[in-house]
């Protein structure tokens, strides 16, 4: 059995974590299995977004705690070190838009992948659980650095305190979840949504994300120059020139993501 079921659809990658009696609770196997498919949408060219959900009635519960206490298991340097800190890193580094669909609870470290995400798409049956301090850990998997930027620091930290679950409401009322989908036709939507970002100018999409993964670390002053050299850069790109002649044509522009 495949731990990440992969398919490409209209240039959309779709991953999706096959563990569904665990809740798609990470072992080693699927950790290292979800990094060589983020990898392989790096180079391979028929690929311009990634959608990234799971198979059954959760999204992601975070870890396998069976693993985590095997005295014969990887322990929680290797797993926080080579499965969950990769992970974030090749999300945020994947030169092509990442969404997140939560289809049902996301917890621990997998609350804390979706938030990584570029977009965070949600079924009305999904929940977000800092559940790190209900174990006695702390949180991990970049929720320390992405969530008090997307809620605030005083919000990310009595979720991170008390454990508490955040609805999907509330996670779109804090700026987590972008758009919130029926959960019959979740999938369905979540695909169009994502067929239609692969066919934007994904090249410039990927500046974006470089200019704001580079945004939290800049001054005003750096990020303006880094904003200029980006846009000088997509300005000789083949997208830039389709685009104004698409508008200038009244026509429907054609990207390739080049």
């Amino acid at each position: 059995m495949n731990l990440i079921e992969s398919q490409i659809n209209n240039n959309v990658l779709i991953l999706k974590l096959n563990r569904p009696d665990k809740f798609n609770s990470f072992n080693r196997p699927m950790a290292l299995e979800l990094i060589e498919k983020l990898n392989e949408a790096n180079t391979n060219k028929a690929v311009r977004a990634v959608l990234l959900t799971g198979n059954g009635k959760a999204f992601c519960a975070g870890q396998d705690l069976a693993e985590a206490m095997d005295v014969n298991g990887p322990g929680i340097k290797t797993i926080v070190e080579e499965h969950y800190n990769p992970i974030i890193l090749k999300i945020r580094e994947l030169k092509k838009p990442v969404i997140a669909v939560v289809n049902g609870v996301a917890a621990g470290a997998g609350a804390n992948i979706a938030i990584a995400c570029d977009i965070v798409l949600a079924s009305e049956n999904a929940s977000f659980i800092q559940a790190f301090s209900k174990i006695g850990l702390v949180p991990d998997s970049g929720g320390t650095y992405f969530l008090p930027r997307v809620v605030g620091f005083n919000l990310a930290s009595a979720l991170m305190i008390t454990g508490d679950k955040l609805t999907v409401e509330d996670a779109q009322k804090f700026g987590i979840v972008y758009k919130i989908f029926n959960s019959e036709n979740l999938l369905e939507e979540a695909v169009k949504f994502c067929e239609t970002i692969a066919q934007m100018p994904t090249a410039a999409i990927a500046q974006t994300k470089h200019l704001l993964n580079n945004s939290y670390s800049n001054t005003l002053h750096q990020q303006l120059q880094q904003e200029g050299k980006e846009q000088v850069t997509s300005a000789k790109s083949y997208d830039y020139n389709e685009g104004v002649n698409a508008f200038l044509e009244k026509r429907k522009p054609s990207f390739k993501g080049e």
